[in-house]
């Protein structure tokens, strides 16, 4: 099957890759001139374990092409995506569509034969009766479904999330579309993947659904994290004691400084403000953004705290910058708010991480001093804070890092390392909820 995906960013990238990976032939669009010219050399813009390969292989076995002609790239293709941003609109909280749209106008133009035209992006409900209203318009005699099919993909385990999905969800309004997306996916029959087909409406809705409701777990057990520190509990055993449930589960019940990304944070807003547009506000999503937002700013206080009351003159080793481990994204990453935070109080930050010190340049205060390795970072620091929780920081040489530090005090933020061996180590150790 011949596969366009309009948008080369980090949806359109891996699940284009995937795709081709299965066998379709596919042909990734994009409008920025250097980032496809990046990729027809075999560069990937973004972090994420894997991606090279994935690319690189079907790149040379002829399955996988980038463009930046989108009506080239159209024509004669049976399903065409639409992968591109869905941003937060600035004042409002809304989706911004316009990317969205504005692919819209160009795939009614280039349509040439039938077409499935697929919303992958994140889009608010209604989005894909819009999508085929303004193609309606535009060639009123194209011949033409549209369908929603929302991604589900975690950055850093993003090709295995494609490959092998708990489900996959596919909105569509009449047999033709769905049988068209029925043998695209065909591949993951093997892997017995539930296909859930369901109107558009019905999957717009349960991508926001379903990020919103694992942002209320995390908010959830990090409002019992400092109900823990008050009363003596240990949240690492609380989460373990309800995520045996297996109403519950586990999963996104680990305490930390909140949540971030490209998903939640942006998601979360966008089902608010369309909640309230329908008169049906989601007043549990509504504190859960709050709460969110609210905890980052408070781990500075925490942080300064466990330095004696004042960071003011000191210097702090953050350990960790992106939103989680394994990806280069800083979107709405709890550092965007530590990091500043910390520098408004009066301290000096030595930063370290593996992947996002690039993008972290330039989105936090200049003052930042960026080293080449946490012990490089705790370096004549009186304190270091882990905020993500990369591998490499799960088997710190504490003697060295003690031997380099100027004060022995570490706030972890994610609970890497027990008290008790901290404690043994001569550190003074801050943890959450325990």
């Amino acid at each position: 099957m011949r596969v366009t995906m309009i948008g080369s960013g980090y949806v359109g990238l891996v699940s284009g890759a995937c795709f081709a990976d299965f066998g379709h032939e596919v042909i990734c669009v994009d409008k920025d001139e250097r980032k496809i010219e990046a990729l027809k050399r075999g560069e990937i813009p973004i972090y994420e374990p894997g991606l090279d390969v994935l690319v690189n292989g079907n790149r040379f076995a002829g399955r996988l092409s980038f463009t930046t002609d989108l009506a080239e790239a159209v024509k004669g293709a049976e399903t065409v995506f639409i992968a591109v941003g869905t941003p937060t609109r600035r004042g409002d909280g809304h989706a911004d569509l316009s990317y969205v749209y504005a692919a819209a106008e160009e795939i009614a133009k280039s349509l040439t034969g039938y077409a499935v035209i697929v919303t992958k992006s994140t889009v608010p409900v209604g989005t894909a009766d819009e999508v085929e209203a303004i193609i309606r318009r535009a060639a009123p005699n194209a011949d033409f479904s549209v369908a929603s099919n929302p991604e589900f993909l975690r950055e850093g385990a993003a090709i295995d999330d494609f490959k092998r999905p708990d489900r996959v969800v596919v909105g569509v309004e009449d047999d033709r579309a769905r049988e068209i997306m029925r043998q695209l996916y065909r591949p993951l029959n093997l892997n017995e993947t539930p296909i859930l087909f369901t109107n558009r409406r019905t999957a717009e809705l349960t991508k926001y659904a379903a990020n919103a409701f694992l942002a209320t777990k995390i908010t959830f057990i990090n409002e019992m994290a400092d109900l823990c520190e008050k009363t003596g509990a240990n949240v690492q055993d609380v989460a373990r004691g309800i995520g045996l449930d297996r109403r519950i589960g586990s999963k996104f019940l680990h305490a930390g400084p909140g949540y971030g990304g490209s998903c939640f944070p942006k998601d979360t807003l966008a089902l608010v403000q369309t909640a309230r547009q329908f008169e049906a506000p989601t007043r549990i999503v509504e504190a859960v953004v709050e709460v969110n937002a609210a905890r980052k700013k408070r781990m500075v206080d925490k942080i300064a705290a466990a330095c004696g009351g004042s960071v003011k003159g000191k210097t702090i080793a953050v350990l960790g910058l992106t939103f989680k481990p394994e990806t280069d994204d800083m979107r709405d990453a709890p550092s965007l708010e530590i990091v500043p935070g910390l520098i408004g109080l009066g301290a000096k930050v030595q930063a370290h991480d593996p992947q996002g010190m690039k993008e972290a340049k330039h989105l936090l205060p200049a003052s930042v001093t960026y080293c080449g390795t946490p012990y490089d970072a705790a370096a004549q620091a009186d304190a270091v804070v882990i905020i993500t929780e990369w591998n490499e920081y799960r088997a710190l040489d504490i003697d060295k890092l003690s031997r380099t530090m100027k004060d022995k005090v570490m706030i972890d933020l994610r609970n890497i390392y027990r008290p008790e061996d901290m404690a043994e180590a001569g550190f003074s150790y801050t943890s959450i909820g325990r």
